[in-house]
């Protein structure tokens, strides 16, 4: 073979090899950017959902520890995003935000607390019964934790 035609061939092969891996690597880097800009949203997605479940079961629990008149359409909505929290989190969210919607509708069966009897809640040894949230909170947090890049 002639020297000359090698030398096209070699040169040919090259940059057949250097368009290929620079395709390659475009691909590889459009592809991240597409995973991580999925994970950002869905991240986003669940905060704003958790945070609009916490504001909610707040003020239900708050209204169920001074009352016993339960409005069944503001349980709609902690029911739906219940519901919307089955899709998109995890099985200890979901427990823990099931748990929730059970504490309030048994405090709207339980006696009416008075502000002295919140402030004795918060100075018993289970002052945690007065943050009911908590766990929900913290099972929130170890599930947005996992939304990590691959």
């Amino acid at each position: 073979m002639d020297a000359g035609i090698v030398s096209a061939l070699a040169a040919l092969a090259g940059s057949v090899i250097g368009g290929m891996t620079s395709l390659a690597a475009s691909w590889l880097s459009q592809d991240f950017q597409a995973r991580a800009g999925q994970l950002a949203a869905d991240k986003t997605r669940r905060q704003d959902l958790y945070k609009d479940f916490i504001e909610e079961a707040s003020k239900l629990y708050g209204e169920a520890l001074t009352s016993d008149k339960a409005e069944i359409h503001h349980f709609v909505g902690l029911y739906a995003m219940v519901s919307r929290m089955r899709v998109l989190s995890s099985p200890k969210v979901i427990e823990a935000a099931d748990g929730i919607v059970h504490l309030i509708v048994d405090t709207y069966f339980a006696p009416n607390k008075t502000l002295r009897d919140i402030r004795q809640l918060m100075q018993s040894p289970h002052s945690q019964d007065i943050d009911p949230l908590r766990k929900f909170s913290e099972a929130c947090r170890e599930d947005i934790q996992t939304l990590r890049p691959a």
